[in-house]
């Protein structure tokens, strides 16, 4: 979920920018800036910052599994190769 303090802070800085003439709807002009704001944010495809750091600790155990692998497939290749071949039969 958004952080609603983040939200709340944006849209006191955008009322902050309206000119001096117009601030007299101001705390009405900063609750329209929020709904605004967080009706946007509903509406994109973003995780949270748990939801990210969960795939990305996924991601790297995957990666070390990859890597041992990696490494596994290596040493079984050099073990083949110092094998000498068994002579064939015809």
């Amino acid at each position: 979920m958004i952080d609603l303090n983040h939200i709340d802070d944006l849209a006191r800085r955008l009322s902050g920018l309206v000119p001096p003439a117009m601030r007299e709807g101001r705390e009405e002009m900063q609750q329209n800036f929020k709904a605004v704001l967080q009706s946007g944010l509903a509406r994109l495809d973003l995780v949270t910052r748990e939801e990210f750091d969960v795939q990305r600790a996924v991601l790297l155990r995957t990666r070390e599994k990859l890597d041992a692998l990696e490494q596994l497939v290596e040493q079984l290749e050099a073990q083949l190769a110092a094998t000498p071949a068994a002579p064939q039969q015809h």
